[in-house]
């Protein structure tokens, strides 16, 4: 190398290290290299190029233009901004690259520059020959040395020794540019990191921020697209949480895709930053996700992990039109924006569980006051003191039910129908330890004898035809609380057996299953049978029986309790005609001698279906005798309703029971609906009532 050269050379780079302090011009770094290189090597044009570190593309560090201008203005490694990486393989310097030095005389010509796309804006640009050296620094090539000339066949191989030379004087002065460049903007990237907090910490919606979370972002890697995906509660798909597209801002992704669907699914949710460098290469459109990163148009994709609560939780993803727009220095900055973004999702789901927290903990609130008011509410209808009546034979049966109430034991309650005998069962219940668990109530009569063990016990799927699933019975419905089973006396002596077990060892079996299940259940049982008198006939087992009845409360009939009709209707007037919106002037005098002197059969079942009717029927003034639709029974010598009740319906009150269910039918005229309605029973009570009296109905 001449020595003038070199003297000049060395002159020319103590100027550059002078100029390392400050930001390097590449319009100008490479002025003084050009007029001391162009007495040796003719040239118009000088490129210092700088090879990735993954040797896969290449960025223009220095571009000295000459009389052409400067091919490549705007896109430098030193611009932290919008740059151009160019695929080594597209261009035709390839090899030097690979550490080869290499003369064009005439690109056009030249089949590896002519057949090469990333040649084409040079030779567009009117350039026509060209030389080449490596710059090679601790033992890898770092980057090229670039001449070339408007001027075909300026360069031969006579000037690769000396260009050569060059090369490697300037080689390690060049990487030290590169290496202080890319410092620089690592430490200007850094500092966009401090905006990225202020701008998360003003408000705690993720969405209202993003846009102006990526306006920061953009100062420190540069996108077209930059969005959020988060990680689906199953894990198996990835949804959109928020984009920004410069782009096409009209045009959002998909709400919702399988992770699976996209080539770089497995590595980012497994923790893995990833780059794709060229999409419609590395991707593949049958995947879904690959499909709308390939529709997109995007080229370029760098794809962070979102890493919340030591899991990953989602991907933030910046995209760009460009082909290797993205490299290993953004896969730094990438995650430390990524663990601020992470962050700020994670705030505002702890927001949102507060609010959620503070909502549920308002609507808990809300229903222990709505438990508590229907509570005392339950226990004003239910309990002793909601039982209407001031006889004394009711007063002592409830003093006998209140004493009994508060004990486990079982009880039994007897009566004729209709006097009251579930709401007893409801009142021992409401006073009991068990008044938090539920009360079941069974009609024994109402089921037929083929389902009253099923509904009773349960059954397991198969157990019987139509039993196409298991199901519990009312035993462990009532589980903690109470069973009421009504009209005991009508239970199948195998339902009888199952029970007294139920009884004795708290314990029960589903109908088809051999599965023993614990019993935690109080038994209140009624029923309207002389039980003993069953027991005597074969038709009730004795031992269960004296199970049922450890404890025995008996209701007097309505017609025993004296004034208790008049103060039973007046109450039944003042809920049912609240609850009908009828105004009323109460009972007539005629209205209450009526009620007084009717010997009641359905007792206060049949006493409240007549205030009903009579509400219907009424007018809005004083209930009149007609409306009730009570009949005025007669004697035979015309005696009116008191008379009959002083003489045809004295005796024994099986006997008086008896002749009312007849004359009810007969009224009815043998249609048991209305026989049973007129008595105030249902139609299977009205059924027990002729069975238990013989009765052949017409």
């Amino acid at each position: 190398m001449p020595a003038e050269l070199k003297a000049g050379i060395l002159d020319a780079l103590a100027a550059l290290g002078r100029s390392l302090g400050e930001e390097v011009d590449p319009r100008t770094f490479l002025d003084d290299f050009s007029r001391l290189l162009k007495t040796w090597v003719p040239h118009d044009r000088l490129v210092v190029a700088a090879l990735s570190e993954d040797e896969q593309s290449f960025t223009i560090l220095a571009e000295q233009g000459g009389p052409i201008g400067a091919i490549h203005a705007g896109h430098y490694t030193n611009v932290p901004g919008p740059r151009a990486r160019h695929p080594v393989k597209d261009w035709g310097v390839a090899p030097v690259f690979r550490g080869q030095a290499m003369v064009a005389g005439d690109l056009t010509a030249d089949p590896r520059f002519a057949a090469q796309p990333g040649e084409r804006p040079i030779l567009d640009a009117g350039i026509r020959s060209g030389i080449a050296a490596p710059l090679v620094h601790g033992g890898r090539v770092v980057g090229a040395l670039i001449a070339t000339s408007v001027i075909p066949n300026v360069h031969h191989v006579d000037h690769l020794p000396i260009f050569c030379c060059l090369a490697d004087i300037v080689a390690p002065f060049v990487q030290g540019a590169v290496l202080l460049q890319r410092d620089r903007i690592r430490r200007r990237r850094l500092k966009v990191l401090a905006d990225l907090t202020s701008a998360i910490a003003g408000t705690l919606e993720f969405e209202e921020v993003f846009a102006k979370l990526a306006e920061a972002v953009r100062r420190a890697i540069d996108f077209e697209s930059l969005g959020v995906l988060v990680v689906s509660p199953d894990g198996r798909d990835v949804i959109s949480l928020a984009e920004v597209d410069h782009v096409r801002p009209d045009v959002g992704p998909p709400e919702r895709i399988p992770g699976d669907q996209f080539t770089l699914g497995p590595r980012v949710l497994g923790g893995e930053t990833a780059i794709v460098f060229d999409a419609p290469e590395e991707l593949d459109a049958r995947l879904a996700g690959d499909r709308w990163i390939l529709e997109s148009g995007a080229r370029s994709v760098l794809a962070v992990p979102l890493w919340m609560r030591e899991r990953v939780g989602g991907v933030l993803y910046f995209a760009h039109r460009e082909s290797r727009w993205y490299d290993s220095s953004d896969e730094e900055i990438g995650r430390a924006i990524a663990l601020q973004v992470a962050l700020a999702i994670q705030h505002q789901r702890l927001a949102e569980e507060h609010q959620r927290l503070a909502a549920t903990e308002y609507r808990a609130k809300k229903l222990e006051r709505r438990v508590e008011t229907l509570q005392q509410e339950l226990e004003a209808r239910f309990g002793f003191d909601g039982i209407v009546g001031r006889s004394p034979e009711l007063r002592a049966a409830l003093d006998k039910a209140a004493r009994v109430a508060p004990t486990e034991t079982t009880v039994l309650v007897t009566g004729e129908s209709g006097t009251g005998k579930e709401l007893v069962a409801h009142a021992i219940h409401a006073a009991s330890p068990r008044r938090e668990g539920p009360f079941v109530a069974l009609n024994c009569a109402a089921i037929p004898e083929s389902l009253l063990e099923s509904e009773l016990f349960g059954h397991e799927r198969g157990a019987f035809t139509g039993a196409d699933r298991a199901r519990p019975g009312k035993i462990e419905s009532a589980s903690g609380g109470t069973l009421f089973l009504d009209e005991i006396g009508e239970l199948s002596p195998s339902a009888q057996a199952k029970l007294l077990r139920v009884l004795q060892e708290r314990e029960f079996t589903r109908v088809g299953s051999n599965e023993t299940r614990k019993a935690d259940v109080r038994i209140v049982a009624a029923t309207n049978r002389e039980l003993l008198a069953e027991v005597g006939a074969g038709r009730f087992r004795e031992d269960l029986y004296y199970r049922l009845a450890v404890f025995a409360v008996h209701l007097p009939p309505l017609r025993e309790r004296g004034d208790d009709v008049r103060l039973l209707a007046e109450h039944f007037l003042a809920e049912l005609g609240r609850r009908m919106g009828k105004n009323h002037d109460g009972l007539s005098r005629e209205a209450r001698d009526r009620l007084l002197s009717y010997p009641w059969p359905g007792n206060i079942r049949e006493l409240s279906n007549a205030i009903e009717r009579a509400l219907i029927l009424s007018d809005g003034g004083a209930i009149r005798p007609d409306q009730l639709g009570l009949p005025a029974p007669k004697a035979a010598n015309g005696q009116a309703v008191g008379a009959q009740r002083a003489a045809g319906l004295s005796g024994p009150l099986p006997e008086v029971e008896r002749r009312l269910v007849i004359e009810a039918l007969e009224r009815a005229s043998g249609n048991k609906v209305r026989a049973a309605a007129s008595l105030g029973v249902t139609r299977s009570q009205l059924y027990t009532l002729l069975k238990k009296h013989k009765i052949e109905a017409p």
